[in-house]
């Protein structure tokens, strides 16, 4: 199955649609670090990061991962360690995914700039919780979280998201 972005506000799983919001620049085909654009492509998901502060285990076939407060995704380009899950504290620039508001209670890492990964082409790039009022992400694909849980239970590791 594939989660498809159709353009800047809605996302169709199956029969599902949904609201979205983007990266606030649009989407490119030739994605900087800090361009606030959402990369377009086909792209595989790898696993699901959740706060269990705030909610339950959600029912899904990906791996799950609790998100804990030293836990960081790497945004410096001139680290070894660029677009990868770390932990605080850290000598470069990254981002943190425990965090105040509800944007990262629940997020898939899509699998953008992985293999080999380069350098100043982005990072941190995620299906995570839209706010209530669906402001522009930085890259990121974002939608409701009731319905990220609604979708969870049917995605797995050979899902596949497609942004055009």
């Amino acid at each position: 199955m594939i989660i498809l972005l159709k353009n800047k506000h809605t996302l169709k799983y199956d029969d599902f649609y949904f609201k979205c919001s983007i990266g606030k620049n649009g989407t490119t085909s030739d994605k900087l670090e800090g361009d606030k654009k959402t990369p377009k492509g086909l792209y595989s998901i790898e696993n699901l990061y959740y706060r269990n502060d705030r909610l339950i285990k959600p029912s899904t076939k990906l791996k799950c991962i609790v998100i804990k407060k030293n836990m960081g995704w790497c945004d410096d380009s001139n680290s070894s360690k660029y677009n990868q899950k770390i932990t605080f504290p850290f000598k470069g620039s990254a981002e943190k995914l425990y965090r105040r508001d509800n944007i990262y209670d629940l997020f898939v890492n899509i699998k953008y700039n992985t293999k080999p990964v380069i350098k100043n082409k982005g990072s941190a790039i995620f299906l995570h919780v839209a706010n209530y009022k669906y402001k522009p992400t930085k890259g990121c694909v974002a939608i409701l979280k009731k319905d990220f849980l609604k979708i969870l239970p049917f995605i797995n590791k050979r899902t596949k998201i497609f942004i055009s």
